[in-house]
Order: C-alpha cells, then sequence, then structure tokens
C-alpha cells in the first residue's frame, strides 16, 4: 500500500510537471496512510523524474518516520500539509502547485478571499448550486512557511473553506481529498477556473 501510494504521487507529479506547474522543484504532493503518517515529496527534488526514493514518511505532528538516507530533508511546505491533514481528518491527500495563473488570480484581489466564477467547473469542487456565490481562502506568503500553516489552522478552526483548496498570493494553490485521486482532480479545476479568470480579465 506504501508504494502504491508513492506511485499515484509520482504519476500527479509527472503531470503537473508536464504541465507547467511544478516547473524545477517547485511544489510538493503528499499522501495519508491508515496510521494517520503521510509520504511527502522531499525537498529539492525534481517532479518530473520522482522515484520512491524521493519520500519522507511524516506524523502529523512532524517527526519522520522514515527516510531514505539522512541528507533527505522534507519539503520546505510541510508544515501547510500537516495544517491541512490536522484540519481535515477526511483528508487523505494535499497537493501544492506553483503556476502562473494561480500568482495571477491571487493579485485580482486585496482580501483575505477571492471570489470565483460561478461557471460549471465548479462542480468538481463539490459546489452543486445555481450561480453560487463561491470564494477561495487567500492567505499572505510569509517567509516563514509554518507561519503560513498557522494561519491556516486558525482560519479553518473558526470558518471552514466552501471548497477543499486555497490560495497563498504569488505563491500557488494548495488542494485535498478524501484519496489522492480527488486531490489530482481538484488541482485540474481549481487551475481551469483559474485561466478562466486570467482569460476573462
Amino acid at each position: 500500500m506504501n508504494s502504491d501510494l508513492r506511485q499515484s504521487l509520482i504519476a500527479a507529479a509527472s503531470h503537473f510537471y508536464n504541465r507547467g506547474w511544478m516547473v524545477g522543484t517547485a511544489g510538493n504532493l503528499s499522501a495519508r496512510l491508515t496510521d494517520g503518517s503521510f509520504w511527502i515529496t522531499a525537498s529539492g527534488r525534481a517532479k518530473g523524474q520522482l522515484t520512491e526514493q524521493d519520500f519522507i514518511r511524516m506524523n502529523v505532528d512532524g517527526k519522520i518516520i522514515e527516510q531514505p538516507h539522512s541528507d533527505c530533508r522534507p519539503s520546505a511546505e510541510t508544515s501547510i500539509h500537516q495544517a491541512i491533514y490536522k484540519s481535515f481528518p477526511e483528508a487523505q491527500a494535499c497537493y501544492h502547485v506553483h503556476s502562473i495563473e494561480a500568482n495571477l488570480v491571487s493579485r485580482f484581489t486585496d482580501e483575505d478571499r477571492l471570489p470565483l466564477p460561478a461557471i460549471e467547473m465548479l462542480k468538481g469542487l463539490g459546489v452543486w448550486e445555481e450561480n453560487p456565490e463561491v470564494a477561495i481562502p487567500l492567505f499572505t506568503n510569509h517567509f516563514e512557511v509554518p507561519r503560513i500553516a498557522d494561519e491556516i489552522c486558525d482560519r479553518f478552526a473558526i470558518s471552514p473553506p466552501p471548497i477543499p483548496a486555497l490560495l497563498i498570493r504569488d505563491h500557488g494553490v494548495t488542494v485535498w481529498g478524501d484519496s489522492t485521486a480527488k486531490a489530482y482532480n481538484h488541482i485540474e479545476v481549481a487551475e481551469y477556473i483559474f485561466r478562466y479568470m486570467v482569460a476573462a480579465r
């Protein structure tokens, strides 16, 4: 099962790399095991060429359980994945990519939420309403990533998001789902919506 999860993450990373959403070593993907620990991409790995040796297994409190070798470090954004898993017990995968469109739309407002267009693709993020008014939560891109994670936990504890996605200004989108397949779909739907917003501007 552990191997299967990593293979799913490898396939997703390759696809996102080919789409230009994980250029160089940018972005990170994780998937949770039945014991609550999770595999996450190691820091500094080229996302188009991942192998099973490019993942670290961690618990939700940030302790390393398995690593392929001692100089293999967790992603710098591991704390964001921890925040998602702590905030949403049902989440089994968390994907974070750096697309041009996500960064552009994050500049469309100065508020802490970005209204999304009421288009059909919102159904892919679980919004089944006629003419919905939905906004994606938007967070400041602090240099200290754990500070971003703390703000995610604090805000979502008070006001859960309407969709399984969030934006970090000038940084990228993070989504989650109850399976790797759901997280994969959520990334594709979110990125479609962002492209639509840029084209319609």
